[in-house]
């Protein structure tokens, strides 16, 4: 079951205001999961750790078009720059909210241009939701992989025509978007690298799910590296045993991906407005993908 794979986000995100550079602040619940997927206690506001400011930074929403469908994204680069890399940022279940903005942001200020889509936007608003079974239900399972390869797709277009350089892409993503991550760097032959944060590695095939990660582990175009946490109650660390096998047994792209597993990190350790961020390993992975993106020709 898909709320299986999320029993490890314990947080969900509330309609709130958007700040002036253009990204959504929302606000974050603690959850307790008990029976169902019930948000418990007191509200948290939604503040990052980090603040990276916009200055000296063209932010702010775009429109994608996707066959006639316009999805918006945020999107942050150096003002004034043409010729750019590309990373896509993909968000968790939440959604574009002011965390994934702000990663965004990090990634211009190290000279990308650095897209976030809505990537569930035609199924609903993943921030307008307060329990995590009605997200789940309502919006997450009903987005097929198949819609998302295709939304990036489009964003890597728009990418091309608006100041980056596509051959020089890569792809980062946090929880469910790590687990896209795998996926589009199987799909795309442009991407160059990837980089995964906790995102899932196994699972059964469905209707929108026909294929997770492992099984595509063998064909990556770019090669992969995935920042994981020992501590993980939601990715065992047997299944990232599986995805290093099928790795070593894959093409050269396959077998130049790796993992990095954080002794005591917990799933979400690099999201800094959770009671899941844990610092020294948020830094450490944030220094080693900007070295990966460097490394194989993102920079």
């Amino acid at each position: 079951m898909l709320e299986d794979r999320h029993t490890q986000d314990l947080e969900a995100l509330l309609p709130g205001q958007t700040t002036e550079d253009g990204a959504t602040r929302r606000t974050a619940l603690k959850a307790a999961l008990g029976v169902g997927y019930a948000v418990a206690a007191a509200p948290l506001m939604a503040q990052t750790a980090i603040k990276t400011p916009s200055d000296g930074l063209t932010v702010g929403e775009v429109m994608i078009d996707v066959n006639g469908f316009k999805m918006p994204a945020y999107r942050a680069a150096p003002a004034g720059k043409t010729g750019l890399p590309v990373v896509l940022v993909l968000s968790e279940i939440f959604g574009v909210h002011e965390y994934i903005a702000d990663t965004t942001r990090r990634f211009a200020k190290a000279g990308y241009l650095a897209i976030a889509p809505e990537l569930f936007v035609r199924q609903g608003d993943a921030q307008g939701y307060g329990e995590m079974a009605k997200l789940i239900s309502e919006v997450i399972s009903k987005v097929p992989d198949a819609q998302v390869l295709g939304d990036l797709d489009a964003t890597v277009k728009w990418a091309a025509a608006n100041g980056g350089d596509t051959s020089k892409l890569g792809i980062t993503g946090f929880c469910w978007g790590g687990r896209q991550v795998w996926l589009y760097a199987a799909h795309n032959p442009a991407v160059k690298a990837g980089v995964a944060w906790y995102g899932r590695l196994v699972g059964d095939a469905t209707e929108f799910t026909p294929r997770q990660p492992v099984d595509v582990a063998a064909k990556l175009h770019g090669p992969v590296l995935g920042l994981y946490g020992a501590a993980d109650t939601g990715i065992p660390l047997d299944t990232v045993d599986k995805m290093k096998a099928a790795l070593a047994a894959g093409n050269a792209a396959a077998k130049a991906s790796t993992f990095v597993v954080y002794p005591d990190a917990p799933h979400a350790f690099h999201a800094d407005y959770r009671p899941s961020f844990r610092k020294e390993p948020a830094e450490d992975g944030w220094k080693r993908a900007l070295a990966w993106f460097k490394q194989h020709g993102v920079a």
